[in-house]
């Protein structure tokens, strides 16, 4: 008999490993929540000793024998990355892997190392981590995902391959308040963009990668330091009726990560179960490489 967890969900995953980024909260700790329900061993990767322990022993109160296992990294500092993908390259054969973390920052917040702080976060961390182990993890399967925003919505929010790092302020906004989401925004399109790229480097590999939107999401913590326009926009989207727990955020990638039905699916994004086409300036190869290239010259990576 297959047994099942509290919330309902049968534990088909057993013995399986993952690893989630974000995973303290929101979205990520669901995530967490959801893989280790299906009897999947969680590699719950955050920044904080504490945040890590706490969300742990609220999945753990959820679910009974969940295995877990807490990397702490600060996913904004390249030199953190590399050392935990190393780690993880090392210590852990994952069949999953989902990158969830991502932070919405003043354009002019900078890292110890130079780089502008959303971008580090959201877009050079995952390409550091899922390159490493995805080169670490010839032949053996596995799904890579990358969650991501809403394709509708990025359309407006082409990447500028020249300034990655948001510097052109009223190339990304007339209004200052709103600058932090657009560069957001813009990450989001280098998320997608590097799931392409990199899907196309691990065909017949036995590894995919996926892009997938959570849907609008209450009680991220994503722009709780939003101010003017953008806490006017951001309190908008916390009141529509049409918003989703995280539980709910986390049932679209999840189910990219574990659903039979997509095995060997690679280089797609998924929103509400549902593969649909991107905005087409993130589809150009050209534009991918670009980027995929610039991204390694800024975190000491080959191309």
């Amino acid at each position: 008999m297959t047994e099942r967890t509290e919330g309902g969900e049968s534990r088909t995953n057993e013995g399986e490993q993952a690893i989630v980024t974000g995973g303290t909260r929101g979205i990520g700790e669901a995530i967490v929540r959801s893989l280790a329900a299906q009897g999947m061993s969680v590699v719950m990767v955050g920044r904080s000793d504490t945040a890590l322990r706490e969300a742990a022993d609220r999945v753990r109160s959820r679910v009974q024998g969940a295995e877990l296992r807490l990397e702490r990294a600060d996913l904004s500092l390249v030199g953190d990355v590399r050392a935990l993908a190393d780690r993880l390259a090392e210590t852990t054969s994952p069949s999953v892997v989902i990158n969830n973390a991502a932070v919405t920052a003043d354009i002019r917040a900078r890292t110890e190392e130079g780089n502008q702080l959303t971008l580090a976060t959201n877009h050079l961390a995952p390409y550091v981590l899922m390159r490493t182990l995805a080169e670490a993890a010839t032949g053996r399967p596995a799904r890579f995902v990358v969650v991501g925003a809403s394709p509708s919505v990025l359309r407006r929010f082409p990447v500028d391959l020249d300034d990655l790092h948001a510097q052109g302020a009223r190339v990304l906004s007339r209004f200052p308040s709103l600058r932090p989401f657009a560069a957001y925004a813009r990450t989001k399109n280098m998320n997608t963009m590097f799931v392409y790229s990199l899907a196309r480097r691990l065909v017949d590999t036995g590894i995919t990668v996926n892009g997938a939107h959570p849907g609008i999401i209450a009680r991220t913590g994503l722009s709780r330091d939003a101010r003017g326009l953008e806490k006017v926009l951001t309190t908008m989207v916390q009141l529509n009726p049409f918003r989703k727990m995280p539980e709910q955020g986390a049932d679209n990638p999840v189910w990219v990560a574990t659903d039979p039905g997509l095995d060997g699916v690679n280089g797609r994004f998924f929103v509400d179960r549902k593969d649909v086409v991107t905005p087409d300036h993130t589809l150009s190869p050209e534009r991918c490489e670009a980027l995929w290239e610039r991204s390694a010259e800024l975190v000491g990576m080959a191309p």
